[in-house]
């Protein structure tokens, strides 16, 4: 069963929990559609590669599509915000900045957050801003055996930016979702995915978000028990609704 659902409007800020949202051939409508991009045309994220700029601080930061009259917008205690409706993006997102505000021009706060002024707010065009497939699920099963891992540590989702959070029966083994590579899946009336590979996890991992402390104890217990991977990414092969509460069916 999906537990939570998560989009990530602008790349490696934090994202938006939702009660459900379209899903097209490119991933969750609108995940991760903008990205900070710097002069040299890198997207900013936790680490340096040929496409991504280590930008320190992004985590710090929010990111939604705006929402309509009596949704929930961010928290005003630690934690993440209230899932919300699936707003359709209909124009650039909203960036909230770390103490819970919306900025107003995302791009000008930017280059003053980060100390830069080559950085914008861009849409993603020729290049994509996936790490890597667009769709990312982890179990409860993987999750609760981190946390015990890591005592006195806080570990939630966040830290590893799924887009699904499947439950999964008491007794299920960690790292389940290996079980699910080259496997297809339906979840809602018309949601297809097919399950490819799982993520090499980096840095990004054990870096402070909002509430979230920073801790190296993350990344080092998944490279020690599971050589440094950890979810199952998916593409989509038939688009469809997802909501909480739907099931995950294994074809």
């Amino acid at each position: 069963m999906i537990e939570r659902l998560w989009r990530y409007p602008i790349k490696s800020t934090g994202g938006e929990p939702l009660r459900g949202a379209e899903v097209d051939l490119r991933g969750l409508v609108g995940d991760r559609l903008y990205a900070v991009r710097d002069g040299a045309g890198k997207f900013g994220s936790g680490k340096n590669t040929r496409r991504f700029r280590r930008m320190d601080g992004l985590l710090h930061l929010r990111s939604r599509y705006a929402r309509g009259p009596g949704e929930p917008g961010p928290p005003t205690r630690p934690g993440p915000p209230e899932p919300s409706g699936p707003p359709e993006p209909s124009g650039p997102p909203e960036l909230v900045d770390p103490h819970g505000h919306v900025v107003a021009d995302p791009t000008a706060f930017l280059r003053t957050y980060l100390g830069r002024d080559d950085v914008e707010l861009a849409r993603e065009g020729g290049v994509s801003h996936f790490d890597q497939l667009p769709i990312s699920v982890l179990t409860t099963a993987t999750l609760d055996w981190i946390r015990r891992e890591v005592p006195g540590v806080p570990v939630d989702e966040r830290r590893f930016r799924p887009n699904l959070l499947v439950r999964t029966p008491p007794g299920t083994p960690p790292f389940v979702e290996d079980e699910w590579i080259g496997r297809e899946a339906s979840l809602g009336d018309t949601l297809r995915l097919d399950f490819q590979r799982s993520s090499e996890r980096c840095v990004m991992t054990n870096q402070a978000q909002q509430d979230l402390p920073h801790s190296p104890l993350v990344l080092k217990v998944i490279a020690a028990a599971h050589d440094n991977r950890l979810d199952v990414l998916a593409t989509v092969l038939t688009p469809g609704t997802v909501r909480v509460g739907d099931a995950l069916v294994l074809g």
